[in-house]
Formats: C-alpha cells, sequence, structure tokens
C-alpha cells in the first residue's frame, strides 16, 4: 500500500465537498471516491503546530511545535515524524513541495526532496508555478521509481497561502463567509481566495490522474486536508470552528466507506495512527490520537467523545487552549492581555477594513462557552448563563484534565512574567501572583516572535 498526503495551505473546509461546489471540480471528485469527514479539526490553527500534530499524532504543546518553524520552533524529536517511521518500514519517503514542521526540510529525514523554497520563510513569490512544478516533480518520480517499493509522498501546495494571485473571480458576485461584514473589501479577499484554491484544485486533479497513469490509483492511500481556517479575521489563529474546523478526505482503495460522508467528530492527530493500520504498520507508542479504523469499517460511528486544539504563538503571543465535543466548546485563553492581536490577523482587505474602521481594539473575555446546537456562528457566550451551569463545569473539567494529563506548558509555574527570549512586548500588564495568566511559555531562544497590540499591520503576507 502506498500514500500520498495531498495538503493544501489556510483552507478550512472552504472547497466543493463542503458545500462550496464549483470552484473545486478535482476535489469534488476525489471526494465523491473518499470517506469524507465533515467534522474533522485540526489541533491548532497557525501552520507549524497543526501540521507538526497532523504528522506527529501528538498535541503542539506535546510535540515541541508552540509556534512557526521559520521563526524558530521545532519539534522536541524529528524522530516521532511519520516519515522515520514510513523509512523504518521498508516505505520510500518522498517531499515535494512545502513542509511547515522544519526549517529545514533535510532535518525531518526524507528520502527523496523535490522542489523545495528558496527561502526558509515560506516565501514564494509565484505560487501557481511553483505547485505545478511541485506536481510535475512527482510525476518524474512516479516514471522513474523502483515498482517494487513503497512510497509515502508529501504534496505540500503552497495555495491557498496569502499573498493571493491577480484574481480571476469578479469579486463583486462574491458571497464572503458568514463572520465577515459584506463589503468590497471582504468581496475582494473571497475572491482571491476563490482564485488560489482553483490552483490547487487543479495541481489535486493532476496528481489524482498520474496515479491512475501509473497503474497505482488503486493501491495507494490518498489523504486530501489543510492545516487550519482561512487566512481571514476569525478564522486561522483562532479556535472558532473557522479557525480548527479542516477538509480531511481518505480514500482507501476499495473502502467501504469511499464516496460517503461521516459526521464523526475526529482530530488530524486520528489520521496517522488511521493510516498507519491501512499500511499493517503499528501504531508509535507515542501517538495520542486514535484509529479511526472502526468507522472505516462500520463498527462504531464515534471514536471521540471530545476534541481539543490550542493557540501558543504564531507572530506573536496569544495562549489560547480549547476543548469541543459535538455540541459544545469551551476556549480559555491564558494570558493578561485582552485585546485583539491585529499582528496575529493574516494582512489583507478584509484586516485593513476592520483597521481603519477601528474595530480590533475591543476588548475579548477570557471564557466563551457556546452551544453549537443553537449558536453554529459561536456569537452567544453563554460563560454566565445559569441554565448551562453544569456544561460549563463538566467542559472546564474536561479541558483542565487534558492539559494535565498532557503536562500542557501553560500550568508549569515555573515559568516567568518575562517575554520570551528576543522578542518584544508593549502588552505586559502586572497580574496577581500566581496567576497563570502571568506565566508565558518560553520560546525557543532567537525565535522571532513579538507582542505588540499596536494597531497596524506588522508581518508581511506571507507570515
Amino acid at each position: 500500500m502506498n500514500v500520498i498526503y495531498i495538503h493544501t495551505h489556510d483552507s478550512g473546509r472552504y472547497v466543493g465537498p463542503y458545500g462550496y461546489q464549483g470552484m473545486t471540480p478535482n476535489i469534488d471528485r476525489l471526494g465523491h471516491d473518499s470517506a469524507v469527514f465533515r467534522q474533522c479539526y485540526c489541533a491548532g490553527p497557525t501552520c507549524s503546530p497543526s501540521r507538526a500534530a497532523l504528522l506527529t499524532g501528538r498535541w503542539p504543546h506535546c510535540n515541541g511545535m508552540l509556534g512557526l518553524a521559520q521563526r524558530g520552533f521545532a519539534l522536541y524529536d524529528y524522530g516521532m515524524h511519520v516519515v522515520p517511521t514510513f523509512n523504518a518500514n521498508g516505505f520510500e519517503t518522498v517531499l515535494a513541495g512545502i513542509q511547515h514542521e522544519a526549517v529545514n526540510a533535510q532535518k525531518i529525514g526524507y528520502q527523496v526532496i523535490l522542489n523545495q523554497p528558496e527561502r526558509d520563510d515560506m516565501y514564494i513569490p509565484n505560487p501557481e508555478e511553483y505547485d505545478k512544478a511541485s506536481v510535475n516533480e512527482i510525476e518524474k518520480y512516479l516514471a522513474g521509481r523502483n515498482p517494487e517499493t513503497p512510497f509515502f509522498i508529501s504534496l505540500g501546495l503552497i495555495s491557498c497561502h496569502r499573498n493571493f494571485p491577480e484574481s480571476t473571480v469578479e469579486a463583486g458576485y462574491v458571497a464572503p463567509p458568514p463572520q465577515l461584514y459584506d463589503c468590497p473589501q471582504a468581496r475582494k479577499d473571497m475572491a482571491g481566495y476563490l482564485t488560489s484554491v482553483k490552483i490547487a484544485d487543479e495541481c489535486v486533479g493532476k496528481a489524482v490522474s498520474m496515479l491512475k497513469g501509473h497503474g497505482l490509483y488503486e493501491n495507494t492511500v490518498i489523504l486530501f486536508t489543510t492545516d487550519h481556517g482561512i487566512a481571514f479575521p476569525w478564522m486561522k489563529c483562532n479556535l472558532y470552528d473557522t479557525g480548527i474546523g479542516v477538509a480531511c478526505m481518505l480514500r482507501e482503495p476499495g473502502g467501504r466507506m469511499n464516496g460517503m460522508v461521516s459526521d464523526a467528530l475526529i482530530s488530524h492527530i486520528d489520521i496517522f495512527p488511521t493510516i498507519f493500520e491501512l499500511c499493517g504498520i503499528a501504531k508509535p507508542q507515542w501517538m495520542q490520537g486514535k484509529s479511526l479504523m472502526p468507522i472505516l469499517r462500520g463498527e462504531r460511528d464515534e471514536v471521540n467523545e471530545e476534541i481539543f486544539a490550542e493557540v501558543t504563538y504564531h507572530a506573536s503571543y496569544e495562549p489560547m487552549r480549547c476543548v469541543r465535543t459535538s455540541r459544545y466548546k469551551l476556549v480559555r485563553r491564558f494570558d493578561d492581555y485582552d485585546g485583539i492581536v491585529p499582528s496575529n490577523i493574516d494582512n489583507g482587505h478584509s484586516k485593513q477594513f476592520l483597521l481603519d474602521a477601528g474595530l480590533l481594539k475591543k476588548k475579548h473575555p477570557k471564557d466563551l462557552l457556546f452551544d453549537l446546537f443553537l449558536d453554529p456562528l459561536e456569537r452567544e457566550n453563554l460563560m454566565e448563563n445559569e441554565d448551562y451551569a453544569e456544561i460549563r463545569q463538566m467542559m472546564q473539567d474536561k479541558l483542565e484534565n487534558w492539559m494535565a494529563e498532557t503536562d500542557d506548558p501553560l500550568l508549569n509555574a515555573g515559568n516567568r512574567a518575562a517575554a520570551p527570549p528576543g522578542t518584544t512586548s508593549q502588552r505586559q500588564t502586572a497580574t496577581p501572583p500566581g496567576a497563570i495568566s502571568q506565566r508565558p511559555v518560553a520560546a525557543p531562544p532567537g525565535a522571532k516572535v513579538n507582542r505588540q497590540s499596536c494597531l497596524h499591520a506588522e508581518i508581511p503576507d506571507y507570515e
């Protein structure tokens, strides 16, 4: 059994199999021949933490990837990445295109590395050309590979990361996500995303066609997913469903779930325990995720009662944790700063609209509780609603137990209130001695993170 892992950037669930039909015909066709998980959530809605969790089967604070690789963060142990396990089990491991788990792809252990970016900071000036070149490199690899050796291929598409290409979609007739005000700026942003996702779709279509052309489609597990929500305000780098909800389609050759939809609550950390089982590889003992095989075999409808997700660093320090069940979600912030952090919102027209209107100065509550059956857009905070007192306590217990069981560094009293080494901070305010919010998690020496709260665009679009 071969494996190909196809991943886009910043796409959330804005692809055809999740209701946005007409823009991604190739992804749609793959979806109709795969198990489509409608309730899959990443473990951290920023690029490196999400991918590191998926590819180690461990929560970001357990694998060490608390922030972006190109800003100085790294896995505690690259032996826990799936690549060394595939290597040890006789697979040829191939990377074509981007990865986001190490500043240098060679550190991960891929045997074949194709079409790497010239810069470690992930800036790619022409995403369309780059993604198509990555697919072409896979075509060359498939033509020359040893057919007796199974492969694990990671096809990393920079689409749909900002900067978006010049739009081929008429912005005046685009609907922005419902979390954004319908205005020219938001429509222009969405048109850029839709143009970018069309490029990703073309690459997915070509990759699937190559597998079929080489007679590999019926003995290759295909995973299609993305890292987190789209790079708009209130999405990427947020623990709302718009930040952590991701497309996830898994095609098992001859699988009984192919062409079917599952509403099972799953986490990204569950994916590779499943793929290893499909390939006859024993699940590594360090993986915290659960195999989805009972779902794929029709034996169970669910394997999780809840999932968790987290943010610690992106461009800035903004520690948050959440627990989500099928109906309820609790989000907790662990910082003394109670405002929006603009540097953690990717630059774009929709962000600029909010900046110009002075809307990024509002405060936010420390804890949020949502009843997702009644409030799927997560607008009504129920923390003070006594009708939900038992639910609130249950969700708090789930979150606190998980943090304790996984030794979350946010609970480590040894951390100090100083900003991480090599960073600057304009938002350190006094808090009571011993308060959890007073204990920033240390970043690696030299990590490029700031804790600026100033209301202007601080980071390039590619961060």
